[in-house]
C-alpha cells in the first residue's frame, strides 16, 4: 500500500485516495477477465485484504474524527460504516467462490459498484470536508496514525467484528495477526507487491 516514507507531509486523505486509485486499478484488470482463474483469484484476494485494511483504518481513525469535526458527523460516518458492512459481507461471499462460477463475476460486480459508489461519497463529500473543518497538524499525523494501523489490521472480511471504536481498534491488531498467519499458511497474497513476487517464482 502507502510506504511510510513517503507519508511525511501527506494528510489522511492523500494516503486514502491513493488507496482508492490502487484498489480501481485491480477492479479495472478484474473487469477484463483476462489471466488464468487462478490470477483472477489472486487478484481478488488482494483486492479484499486491501479493502479490509482501508475500511479499518477508516472506522478507527477517519469517522471518529468526522464525527468530532462535522455538525453532521455522527450521520456521515453510520453511513459510511453501513457501506463498508455492506461490501464486507460481499468479500466474505467473494472469498470462497471459485473464479469459473458465474456467481464470482456477479459477487465482484456487486463489491465493485459498492465500492465505487463509496469513493465518489468520500471523495465528492466527506474529504473535502474533513479538510475545511480539521486543523492540518491533525490529517497529517491521522496520516501516519492510518499507515501504521493498516500494517497490523486484518487482511480478510470479518463482517460481525465491531467495527467503532474502542472495541475495532483493540481487537483488529489480534484478528490481524491470525489472518496474516492464515495468509502465509495459504501462500494468499494480501498486497501487488507480494502478487508481482509470486508471479515472478
Amino acid at each position: 500500500m502507502t510506504d511510510p516514507q513517503t507519508t511525511g507531509d501527506q494528510d489522511v486523505v492523500d494516503i486514502l485516495v491513493a488507496d482508492h486509485r490502487e484498489v480501481e486499478t485491480l477492479f479495472v484488470e478484474l473487469e477484463t477477465r483476462q489471466g488464468t482463474p487462478e490470477h483472477r483469484r489472486q487478484l481478488a484476494d488482494v483486492v479484499i485484504a486491501e479493502l479490509v485494511r482501508h475500511a479499518v483504518a477508516e472506522e478507527a481513525y477517519v469517522y471518529p474524527t468526522a464525527r468530532k469535526a462535522l455538525p453532521d458527523g455522527d450521520q456521515i460516518a453510520e453511513h459510511e460504516i453501513e457501506e463498508h458492512s455492506d461490501a464486507e459481507r460481499t468479500m466474505k461471499d467473494l472469498e470462497s467462490v471459485d473464479p469459473s462460477d458465474p456467481r464470482f463475476d456477479e459477487l465482484l460486480a456487486h463489491l465493485t459498484s459498492t465500492i465505487r459508489h463509496h469513493v465518489k461519497d468520500e471523495e465528492s463529500d466527506l474529504f473535502p470536508r474533513l479538510r475545511a473543518a480539521a486543523a492540518r497538524e491533525e490529517l497529517v499525523e491521522l496520516a501516519a496514525k492510518v499507515t501504521a494501523f493498516k500494517k497490523v489490521a486484518p487482511t480478510r472480511p470479518h463482517p460481525t467484528a465491531p467495527d467503532h471504536p474502542p472495541a475495532n481498534k483493540l481487537l483488529a491488531p489480534g484478528t490481524g495477526m491470525i489472518d496474516r498467519l492464515r495468509d502465509a499458511l495459504s501462500d494468499r497474497p494480501t498486497s501487488m507487491d507480494e502478487l508481482r513476487e509470486k508471479q515472478q517464482h
